[in-house]
């Protein structure tokens, strides 16, 4: 990114946003997790209704919001709701198999629409997060010339003191070697909650050659409790359990929460 790009960005009041959701057809270790309902309300409709409570917030932005999926009864679930405008993508079949990044049905995505100042993909299944999350990672988003901001919550393990790895003499080591004592010494470690992803457009028309996590890389922390994300059925029965728990003391999931029942009417 040029720096006259990154200044005019920094300084704008108004932004071009791309939501992007992406969501295959199945799931081999959940399947149809796509499809479930959390608390009687698909689980699409809730990143449908952070993407419309954002967008409410900040009538500034020019919002646009594309779901890519290969999967018909998901596009039809999607397009049920008459509070959020959205366009669908077809997935292509070289873009559906388990190993392909994510970033690269993101790019698919991005490639189908006008200029954007950025592209904000929001997992699926990782329905925790309110409005002041995604508030979080544009504002990180605008404050350095980053390729790529996410969102993370503390780590509650370092790899510098209490995570080991197996050695070539079948013993277990730490993975970082350090002299540390105890955690609070070690460096802050954070982990990733695979809930919110905010792309730089330049970024995204490159050729991708390395992980997203070997280029410039910039973070917003969110609650730890907002860690989950669904990979299994005993994940979506925790997170059902949670979710009601914590909209109790959290009224920016709980409106969430609000905005997706509003949908299913």
């Amino acid at each position: 990114m040029d720096f006259a790009y990154y200044r005019s960005r920094k300084g704008s009041r108004n932004m071009k946003i791309l939501f992007t959701i992406c969501g295959r057809a199945g799931s081999k270790g959940f399947k149809n997790k796509n499809l479930k309902k959390m608390r009687g309300i698909p689980l699409i409709f809730y990143t449908l209704a952070a993407i419309k409570e954002y967008s409410d917030a900040h009538t500034e932005d020019e919002v646009t919001v594309a779901l890519n999926t290969d999967s018909q009864a998901l596009a039809t679930l999607a397009c049920s709701q008459d509070v959020l405008e959205l366009q669908c993508v077809e997935r292509k079949k070289e873009l559906a198999g388990d190993r392909v990044p994510k970033v690269d049905v993101i790019r698919d995505t991005f490639f189908a629409f006008d200029a954007v100042d950025v592209v904000i993909d929001l997992d699926l299944t990782s329905p925790l997060r309110r409005v002041e999350d995604i508030e979080n990672i544009i504002n990180e988003y605008k404050r350095k010339p980053y390729d790529i901001v996410f969102s993370v919550v503390n780590a509650r393990r370092s790899p510098y003191f209490n995570m080991v790895e197996s050695q070539p003499d079948g013993y277990f080591r730490k993975i970082c070697r350090s002299d540390y004592t105890a955690r609070q010494q070690a460096p802050a470690g954070y982990e990733l909650n695979a809930s919110i992803y905010a792309y730089q457009p330049d970024f995204l028309r490159q050729k991708i050659g390395k992980t997203i996590l070997d280029y410039r890389c910039g973070i917003a922390v969110m609650p730890d409790f907002l860690v989950l994300d669904i990979d299994s059925e005993e994940d979506f029965e925790m997170m059902q359990f949670l979710h009601e728990f914590y909209c109790q003391t959290d009224s920016g999931l709980q409106k969430i929460y609000e905005t997706a029942g509003a949908m299913c009417r």
